[in-house]
């Protein structure tokens, strides 16, 4: 499907599918103003009768509007208009997308651009139009024997009604579609099973972008050079699988300057089992999404060569599958991490930490400027954010302040919890440097308290997405969102100005 950006007015798109936004109370845009005086307050009458309600996500299509040359108009509900907000808006756009993919409609026109949210800008609405509608349109069916139709919808017009605007316009539908395909990316790794999605894969996967684009480079580090390097912690996650680690390392070079890198490190874990500490069996289903923290950092990897951002980038990937046996670590045992610091498992199922404690370690070596990690690393953090906002724990404020910023502009949000000295309190062992957990109470923070520890040469930031990065309704209904690629994007479009 072709997004683009046209100036033109409603009544020069009389033979394409023009979407309208209605509010509850009746209120009409201005497009749905000349549609209803076209034909004879035909809106306005539907209103009054209570054939379109304009409750949220509503739909309802008019063919041939009697009195009027429009032949095909889609009403998208908006809800109560006091109550319209960024997150209405993604709303309403996905619910025009989805009932235009079981249409035969192969041109459409958003007019929702028109609805007022909050203090966006029509830029704004352009760019999330561009995600809202991709994210519309997604389905993955490659391991059916019964594909989905192909949806008929070929092109898709944002209107503007001023030249003037055209150009920050264009800039932003240039970044939804970059962001788009980073979250697509993103989405499609973490669907795809873990007996296809293996540690190699994702090697595979990020191979393939570097030959996508030339500004990337990609360097895969095996069992052995990790071995050498002294990666004991994130060697024993892997220690009781027959899938080898890997650590991958991609480089971003949009800028012929020098410049300390942004580094993006990911959590890889393609299968946790919960390794000796099992998880019941219900609490693996869903488990393919222990890496969705690496399939951001691919995701955002491409967005960001995609948008050719004047930036120095490193995205690093620690993939490994957690596995229980004869050969797997198990509570009790001390490891050694690439840092010297000695950890005491009590847990193997708090394995992510422990993946990411070495990939932080090595991002030493590229002298950032700031250090970012993404991982579904808690179920504590599910319980205190749910699946709205991801958590935030970071060692600089100023790292922290510019997150929730890209977060609350991307409308990929994030909330901030404390790194106090007091947590750091729980994670001490009586045998090692420290534990790799740190009981029931505040697991997202001592988990963020234990990665702070590998994070002291550098200004870090960490995202716990275990609650966004995929929704979990049951076995029946499981979907990777691709969050954070969107806030991820936004932080780094921000550092170019």
């Amino acid at each position: 499907m072709k997004l683009q950006i046209k100036v033109t007015q409603p009544e020069k798109q009389a033979k394409t599918c023009l979407i309208i936004g209605l509010f509850e109370d009746g209120a009409l845009t201005g497009t749905a103003k000349i549609i209803d005086k076209a034909s004879h307050g035909f809106l306005t009458q539907l209103i009054e009768q209570g054939a379109f309600e304009g409750k949220m996500g509503q739909i309802l299509p008019l063919y041939r509007l009697a009195h009027t040359q429009f032949e095909h108009i889609l009403l998208v509900g908006c809800g109560k208009a006091k109550k319209f907000s960024p997150t209405g808006f993604r709303k309403a756009v996905i619910a025009a997308m989805k009932a235009l993919a079981t249409s035969k409609t192969t041109q459409a026109t958003c007019y929702l651009t028109e609805l007022e949210v909050d203090d966006k800008t029509l830029a704004w609405k352009v760019r999330q139009i561009a995600e809202a509608a991709r994210d519309g349109l997604y389905r993955f069916d490659l391991f059916k024997s019964e594909k989905e139709p192909v949806p008929a919808l070929k092109e898709f017009i944002i209107p503007l009604s001023d030249v003037k605007e055209q150009k920050i316009c264009e800039e932003a539908l240039r970044q939804g579609l970059a962001v788009a395909d980073g979250v697509l990316l993103a989405k499609n790794l973490g669907n795809t099973p873990s007996n296809v999605c293996t540690p190699s894969f994702l090697a595979e996967q990020a191979k393939d972008l570097a030959k996508a684009y030339p500004a990337l480079s990609v360097k895969i580090l095996g069992e052995k050079e990790m071995q050498k390097l002294g990666m004991g912690a994130l060697l024993a996650v892997s220690q009781g699988s027959a899938e080898e680690a890997k650590l991958i390392s991609l480089e971003y070079k949009g800028t012929a300057k020098k410049e300390a890198p942004v580094a993006l490190v990911g959590k890889g874990v393609t299968f946790d089992t919960g390794g000796n500490s099992l998880k019941p069996a219900d609490s693996m289903v869903g488990m393919k999404y222990d890496m969705c923290g690496a399939a951001a950092v691919l995701g955002t990897m491409k967005a960001v060569a995609e948008l050719a951002l004047p930036l120095h980038v490193i995205g690093v990937v620690a993939a490994v599958e957690n596995m229980p046996g004869g050969t797997a670590y198990k509570p009790e045992d001390i490891l050694t991490s690439m840092s010297g610091q000695t950890i005491e498992v009590i847990s193997t199922d708090a394995e992510g930490r422990l993946a990411l404690a070495d990939a932080l370690t090595y991002c030493e070596q590229f002298h950032p400027d700031v250090v970012i990690d993404i991982a579904t690393l808690t179920g504590a953090v599910v319980i205190a954010l749910g699946t709205h906002a991801t958590g935030l724990l970071s060692n600089h404020e100023p790292l922290a302040k510019a997150l929730l910023k890209a977060g609350e502009e991307s409308h990929d949000r994030a909330w901030q919890l404390p790194l106090w000295e007091e947590y750091q309190e729980q994670i001490k062992s009586p045998f090692a440097d420290m534990a790799n957990v740190g009981g029931r109470t505040a697991g997202t923070i001592t988990a963020g308290c234990f990665l702070a520890r590998f994070a002291k040469k550098f200004h870090w930031a960490h995202l716990d997405v275990a609650g966004t990065a995929a929704m979990m309704m049951g076995a029946s209904e499981r979907q990777a969102t691709g969050r954070p690629v969107p806030l991820l994007t936004q932080f780094l479009i921000d550092r170019c100005k």
